[in-house]
């Protein structure tokens, strides 16, 4: 480790290395056991969510959350975001028993500041805000995104997600298989953005956007945050992926990092410049791509937004899980979802026709509208299977009835007031 902090890898990696191990850290096969879940929240006040919380007074409520003794990991976004990430858990109510009980003493902690936690994909009040967090990292991502427009500061400090972590699943054919698993992601991802789009309002004003989160990831980076073919072999895809995508900076000892421009890391191993590339900074690179799956050994379903109430989080964790680590509901939602990819066409999400309809309509949309009512007939029927307590099985049928089964989402419920 450099005295800086930042770790280094050892010797120069070479592009055959960098093949390899891409391949081997990412999709790490085994019968799928594990779930996680990463929470981001926007902070808002608590008497009134229209009111700004100022940088100061948003500091300190931080400072205080801090000190919790959590379970889950804490930290912040850029722009003051709070996010709570689960460890993995050996069931779907482990985890969801285990964040909710830290969500229960961060909300405890806010609650006296006159603060408290909403979930919302964008923040539907407040114009996309500063930086609260100036670090490397964070000053060199927004040097990079700033080359293709507005998305990328907005992102940063504006956005916030339930993002569902699953196992890659097995090496062998099948419902559970890591094969088949990474392309039920990539198409049920659609419908799990249009049934759950929840950002239609941003600064006091509607976009045009059932989920305006989504639609930043769709304008954020040329090559940064789309998904590589799902229809190839996973591990060959994602691995020329990760090296053809420019490099969003490389760390220093001291001082700003460097911003190349164009520069991919594949150019990086072959040209040794600015200097060597090693292991570690090819970990860091892949922490820089933000595909809507995201395969880190384990896989990383980044596409929801962050849901209303204390609860809606819930929701789609359990009906996701459900559909993945079910056989018979894998397979009844990807005959489902199959027919899908003719309407992606050959673009990759999030920037084909079928992501850019649930971003926009939701389910709105007449067909993922019918691939969401049968996604969620086959999560109800499956989550008594996978030890769902009762309170999580009404949660979802409340979901189901509310939004699923007229064709609408929460974007819906959420009207524009500024005054």
């Amino acid at each position: 480790m450099s005295s800086s902090g930042i770790p280094r890898g050892g010797p120069p990696l070479t592009e055959g290395e960098a093949e390899d191990l891409l391949r081997c850290i990412c999709f790490k096969t085994g019968p799928p056991r594990t779930v996680g879940v990463e929470l981001e929240w926007f902070v808002h006040e608590l008497r009134d969510p229209r009111l700004p919380v100022r940088p100061p007074r948003l500091a300190a409520a931080l400072d205080t959350v801090r000190s919790l003794p959590l379970v889950s990991s804490l930290t912040f976004e850029p722009g003051g975001q709070l996010e709570l990430s689960s460890r993995p858990a050996g069931s779907l109510m482990e985890c969801l028993d285990s964040l909710a009980a830290d969500l229960g003493a961060v909300r405890a902690a806010l609650g006296p500041l006159g603060l408290t936690l909403s979930g919302y994909g964008v923040d539907p009040w407040h114009a996309p805000r500063g930086r609260v967090l100036h670090e490397p990292r964070y000053d060199a991502m927004e040097t990079a995104l700033d080359r293709t427009g507005p998305a990328g500061r907005a992102m940063m400090c504006d956005s916030a997600s339930v993002q569902i972590c699953l196992d890659a699943g097995l090496e062998e054919p099948g419902p559970l298989g890591y094969h088949r698993r990474w392309r039920l992601a990539h198409l049920l991802g659609a419908v799990l953005v249009a049934a759950f789009a929840n950002s239609p309002v941003n600064g006091g004003r509607r976009t045009g956007w059932r989920s305006t989160r989504q639609s930043l990831w769709t304008d954020l980076d040329p090559l940064r945050a789309l998904a590589p073919s799902p229809d190839g072999e996973p591990r060959a895809e994602w691995a020329a992926h990760v090296l053809d995508t420019p490099v969003m900076c490389v760390r220093a000892d001291e001082g700003p990092w460097a911003v190349p421009e164009g520069l991919t890391f594949r150019d990086w191993l072959r040209s040794g410049l600015p200097r060597p590339a090693d292991v570690d900074d090819l970990r860091y690179h892949m922490t820089t791509l933000f595909p809507p799956v995201r395969p880190r050994g384990h896989l990383e379903l980044r596409m929801v937004d962050a849901q209303p109430g204390p609860d809606g989080w819930m929701v789609p964790v359990a009906v996701t899980t459900a559909v993945f680590e079910d056989p018979e509901a894998a397979e009844t939602v990807y005959r489902a979802v199959k027919p899908l990819a003719e309407r992606s066409g050959p673009g990759r999400a999030p920037r084909n026709p079928l992501w850019l309809a649930a971003a926009r309509d939701g389910l709105a949309d007449p067909e993922l509208h019918a691939a969401a009512r049968t996604v969620f007939a086959a999560a109800l029927e499956a989550l008594p299977r996978i030890g769902a307590g009762p309170e999580v099985r009404r949660a979802v049928a409340a979901f189901h009835e509310r939004y699923v089964i007229p064709g609408s989402c929460p974007a819906d419920d959420l009207e524009v007031v500024t005054s």
